[in-house]
Parts: C-alpha cells; sequence; structure tokens
C-alpha cells in the first residue's frame, strides 16, 4: 500500500498533472493521421476535394487542416470532454458531430471544400461522431496505461 500512499504526495500529483499534457499527444496524433489517411482515400474516390489549399501540386488534400487545424481542435475536444460525465461527453460529441455538415456547407459556399452530388452531408455526420468516439476511447486507454504505469 506504500505505493498508493505515496501517490497522493504533492510530488506524485505535480508529476502526474506535469506529464497530462503528454496524454493527449498519442489521440491528437492518431486523430491527425487517420484524418490525414481518410481524406487521402476520400480524395481519391473522387467524393470531395480541396480546391484551395496549400501546395496543390504535393498534396491532394489541405494538410493545414489535418496537421495543425484538426489536432487544435482534438486537444480542445478531449480537454473539455475529459471533464464532462458519460452522458454530457456524448450528448457534445453528438452536437459536434450534427455541427459538422453545416460548417461543410459554408466551407462549400466559401469555395475550401467541394464534395461530389452523390455525397450526403449525413456521412460527415456519422463518421466525425465515430471518428471523436474512437480517438476518445483512445485517450480513456493511454490515460489508464499512464495510471497504471505510476502505480507500479
Amino acid at each position: 500500500m506504500k505505493h498508493l500512499k505515496g501517490l497522493n504526495s504533492p510530488l506524485s500529483r505535480k508529476r502526474l498533472s506535469s506529464r497530462n499534457a503528454f496524454l493527449y499527444l498519442p489521440s491528437i496524433l492518431v486523430a491527425s493521421l487517420l484524418g490525414t489517411y481518410l481524406d487521402l482515400y476520400f480524395v481519391g474516390k473522387q467524393l470531395y476535394e480541396f480546391p484551395v489549399r496549400p501546395f496543390p501540386d504535393v498534396f491532394p488534400i489541405n494538410i493545414v487542416f489535418t496537421l495543425i487545424i484538426l489536432p487544435m481542435l482534438i486537444a480542445l475536444y478531449l480537454y473539455l470532454v475529459d471533464k464532462m460525465s458519460k452522458w454530457s461527453r456524448l450528448i457534445f460529441t453528438f452536437f459536434l458531430s450534427a455541427l459538422v455538415p453545416f460548417i461543410e456547407k459554408k466551407s462549400m459556399q466559401l469555395g475550401f471544400f467541394y464534395h461530389e452530388n452523390q455525397w450526403n452531408h449525413i456521412y460527415s455526420f456519422i463518421g466525425y461522431f465515430l471518428f471523436l468516439l474512437l480517438i476518445w476511447k483512445i485517450f480513456e486507454w493511454v490515460k489508464s496505461e499512464v495510471r497504471l504505469y505510476m502505480l507500479t
């Protein structure tokens, strides 16, 4: 029981909190990679495209979104939902996913994004809902592994 007792000391709590930022990294990296590969897949299938993007001769996707914007949004999402109850987290994730079709339509109006006619925006809602749940589960798994490591 000394391990558990020592875990409550101020020094141990400080060690845990200083590592909290690192808890986010695996989930953020998975989200960024998964987002990049999904975009590459769907652009390759010509279901959507990014008319405005950096380095259009090199990248068929918008790397600013998948490598900068998405990781920052995922970090914010994880930070917020980590403080919520299970049902609040589920409702919040549902709400965010429901916003995606509206954001896509606005992006299309601004010329940043284009979907083929066969695309239905409900696909984006379902896809982002599952994506966010997966990233949350990865984050929970990482946290549990770190706690397990700290107890040994």
